[in-house]
């Protein structure tokens, strides 16, 4: 299986490893990258650092979202930063010329082709939810690690920025839609890396069957449910990919049963494309809809679009830079991104003594805080535990912008400031 990660929906985040080092699994239908995150109740308060002019106010459908509805400096529940809070209203799957949204439109023109005017299309939805619709509405236990503010943004205690674009779904089936497509940017705390961005998109698909759909056929249900799932996404990667080898591999998600994941042959290598599954019946009754059935699928857009465009680091689907913006058109699929430089990297070490309390995605959070998409990479080199019991970890910064040659003069300011706040907001000792 293709070791490549870059997020996907509630039912794989993007990655094809889907367990965390803690042995969690990320449910997250649209290819759920892998997290290293821990259970953490409670994040401390801290005062917020602004290195950029605050965005004030968004505008998500044509409701106006003001920066104090989301970020609150005074909730000690709040985690959301400014630099993710001006991300709210950009929403890349709705540019026409931008990867993203060549992506979902031809996912679009796949559905509208074969399915033709079955499923409604969904893409401005507020991604500002309860945490009832994020997490209860699809079965995501109580106790889960998914919910810590270690991994969430939370704007307060009920209240976060979707994980996945499933948290649209009870909402819609209890409004009478049955088959539905669900696109838009989703938002996780996560690691540092070519892959993983704590902004990214994601697509669900969902559809109900009744009984009048499978009596005819003679099959049980949940096999007739099943197997129009996989054909119609076997029929969905010969679009995308063209004529490749296909498996499909069993999994669990706590939201369908069975549940699939869907692999391809690409490139040499098995890669996963989608997660997917039959609809707990639970979640049926909840939404009003006894006797019937249900498929559910989830993909990730970038982790698509990266393999699709050759896109190499993820960051580049937020750059402005016409020598990116510029080699994409619409409705042009598959276009091959051709680097126009590569600009050196700089690396910078950071060692300390952590606390019971520190986890990477809080140290993830202040660096990404600092030197925002200036930072590539953040991974740990190094770590040991004393004769006192005291660990040490030691990680690497790489620095390097998509767009141009950083001096080193601004690289050590970076660094400068990662080490107090590091100390500040952590409770860490620095080595």
């Amino acid at each position: 299986m293709t070791i490549f990660s870059v997020h996907s929906t509630i039912f794989s985040r993007a990655s094809v490893v889907l367990l965390s080092s803690n042995g969690f699994k990320r449910f997250s239908f649209a290819s759920s990258f892998s997290s290293t995150a821990v259970y953490s109740p409670r994040l401390p308060k801290v005062k917020k650092q602004r290195r950029y002019p605050i965005v004030s106010a968004v505008d998500i459908g044509g409701v106006t979202i003001a920066r104090n509805d989301v970020v609150k400096d005074d909730d000690p529940t709040n985690n959301v930063p400014d630099s993710i809070f001006s991300k709210l209203g950009m929403q890349l799957h709705r540019r026409n010329k931008h990867p993203i949204g060549i992506l979902k439109s031809a996912i679009y023109n796949y559905f509208d082709s074969n399915y033709a005017k079955k499923f409604e299309k969904f893409e401005d939805l507020s991604p500002i939810v309860t945490t009832k619709q994020n997490f209860d509405d699809v079965l995501v236990p109580a106790d889960h690690v998914s919910r810590s503010l270690n991994d969430t943004y939370y704007v307060d205690p009920q209240t976060v920025l979707r994980c996945h674009t499933s948290a649209h779904q009870a909402e819609l089936l209890r409004k009478g839609h049955s088959r539905f497509l669900v696109t838009g940017d989703v938002y996780r705390r996560d690691s540092i890396d070519s892959t993983h961005y704590p902004v990214f998109h994601q697509m669900e698909g969902f559809c109900v069957f009744s009984p009048e759909d499978w009596n005819d056929s003679g099959m049980d249900p949940t096999l007739y449910a099943a197997e129009d799932l996989k054909k119609c996404l076997e029929g969905l990667a010969r679009h995308l990919f063209g004529s490749v080898e296909m498996r499909w591999v069993d999994t669990y998600f706590p939201f369908t049963n069975p549940s699939f994941e869907l692999e391809i042959y690409f490139k040499e290598d098995w890669l996963e494309v989608l997660g997917c599954g039959v609809t707990e019946q639970v979640i049926l009754k909840q939404s009003g809809l006894e006797n019937k059935v249900a498929w559910a699928f989830g993909l990730g857009l970038e982790r698509l679009a990266m393999v699709l465009f050759d896109i190499p680091d993820i960051r580049l689907f937020w750059s402005s830079d016409e020598r990116f913006t510029s080699q994409f058109g619409k409705g042009e699929l598959g276009v091959k991104f051709k680097p126009y430089s590569k600009y050196p990297p700089c690396y910078k070490d950071i060692s300390f003594w952590i606390s019971d309390a520190f986890t990477e995605n809080n140290f993830c959070e202040v660096v990404r805080g600092i030197a925002g998409d200036l930072v590539e990479e953040v991974k740990l080199i190094d770590q040991f535990t004393n004769k006192k019991g005291m660990t040490s970890h030691c990680y690497r910064i790489v620095f390097r912008s998509m767009e141009r040659s950083l001096t080193d003069e601004e690289v050590n300011d970076l660094q400068s400031k990662v080490r107090v706040e590091v100390e500040k907001k952590l409770n860490v000792e620095l080595r």
